[in-house]
């Protein structure tokens, strides 16, 4: 693919308002406009008309192959996934001004980096720090607070950008050295690791707001005995536990979605109510 004519602007480097500009029209608009062929990738091509008035104002030919390369397929984690995006602004940038990097590459660094961001992301994003802030926000909402939610808008409001403004401007100053640290083996590895610590934060999430207590008695040496009584002295919150290792059992080996999952266990306690059970 032939470079890039060199603008009137060619000499002058991404000021700190023009990255800011790519960073905050892919981090806010990325799931705007989706579709099965492109994903993210509308918002992609969004992010980078600046770029091209800025560095291809004279060069038609030029804008049309940069927003043609960034409306190709994408989808990744957004907030972690903010590396990706600065390491490419790097690379166009160094595009624009006529250094010796081809136009492919940073079409193959998005192909490239967008799984293994995707594992690292969910895990941090969707394994840690969600669930974390949605214990803090359901112990708040007890008894109707609305502080809950409140807490759950602000905290997610402000985590979630600050963690996508780190994570673009790491991907710019580093630029394609970023790659050494979040491909292979220590993609694996940080990704494992994140996995671990979000299964534990899930499991004490779980152990700590689920309760589901049961109103049966047994007989007992010709009395009856609170069931409960029974199933505490055997092992400790046992219904919940097992109320979570079957939603577990539905999602994982049944692969059914969240709200099928939810209305079966609504179903399940709304009989026991009814019979006596709960």
């Amino acid at each position: 693919m032939p470079k890039s004519t060199q603008s009137t602007s060619g000499d002058t480097m991404l000021s700190k308002h023009e990255l800011n500009q790519i960073w905050y029209r892919w981090g806010f608009t990325h799931l705007s406009s989706m579709s099965y062929e492109k994903l993210q990738a509308h918002a992609w091509a969004y992010s980078y008309i600046p770029f091209a008035d800025k560095y291809y104002k004279d060069d038609e030919d030029g804008k049309r192959r940069l927003l043609v390369r960034h409306s190709m397929f994408y989808n990744t984690e957004p907030q972690t996934g903010q590396l990706i995006n600065g390491i490419v602004a790097s690379l166009e940038e160094q595009i624009a001004m006529g250094r010796n990097v081809s136009e492919e590459m940073p079409v193959n660094i998005k192909a490239t980096l967008m799984g293994p961001l995707a594992g690292i992301g969910d895990s941090i994003i969707q394994g840690i720090i969600v669930p974390i802030l949605l214990s803090i926000a359901m112990s708040l909402a007890k008894g109707g607070s609305p502080l809950g939610p409140m807490f759950y808008i602000i905290a997610y409001g402000i985590i979630g950008p600050t963690i996508s403004y780190i994570a673009f401007h790491s991907g710019y100053r580093l630029g394609v050295n970023a790659i050494d640290v979040i491909v292979g083996e220590n993609s694996k590895r940080i990704t494992d690791a994140f996995n671990i610590l979000g299964i534990m934060v899930v499991g004490a999430l779980a152990a700590n707001t689920i309760v589901l207590k049961t109103i049966a008695k047994i007989p007992l040496g010709g009395k009856s005995a609170p069931l409960e009584n029974v199933l505490t002295g055997i092992f400790p919150d046992l219904l919940p536990l097992a109320m979570v290792m079957f939603a577990w059992w539905l999602i994982s080996a049944k692969q059914m979605s969240a709200t099928k999952v939810i209305l079966i266990i609504t179903a399940i306690v709304t009989v026991g109510c009814l019979v006596g059970f709960f």
